[in-house]
């Protein structure tokens, strides 16, 4: 997979894709001047959302948005399955394990990039992780 334009999706139906998922996500990070760390973060986030919405999500897909602002880039990622979610008196434990904004969803939405004071959203199927560059 190599990227093109400014988003695209990737299929999660194996372990190999899990793969191409994360090496898709480290060549834009990099093309995006992301520093070490925060490549290191957004290639690990991408293996263990991948690896759930494979796991327990039936397998997904990968949406990726490229985020471009005055002065700073960033990395949308949307981790979509069609799995039955996280029971409600598990996913209430959810934003204190993690320490970033989750919203009340089935099965999972995170947004790295939210307080976790942030209203919750309606239910939706996905995962999404964004990370800026500074």
């Amino acid at each position: 997979m190599t990227p093109t334009g400014t988003k695209g999706e990737a299929p999660l139906r194996s372990d190999h894709d899990i793969v191409l998922a994360r090496q898709l996500v480290r060549r834009i990070t990099q093309e995006l001047k992301f520093s070490l760390v925060d490549q290191t973060k957004m290639v690990t986030a991408t293996s263990e959302l991948a690896r759930n919405a494979l796991i327990y999500g039936r397998g997904g897909m990968m949406h990726w948005e490229i985020l471009t602002g005055d002065s700073r880039n960033g990395l949308k990622l949307l981790f979509a399955d069609q799995g039955p979610g996280i029971p409600e008196e598990f996913a209430k434990f959810i934003p204190y394990r993690y320490g970033f904004g989750c919203r009340d969803t089935n099965p999972l939405e995170m947004d790295l990039a939210e307080p976790l004071t942030a209203p919750p959203a309606p239910r939706q199927h996905a995962v999404d992780s964004a990370m800026e560059t500074t």
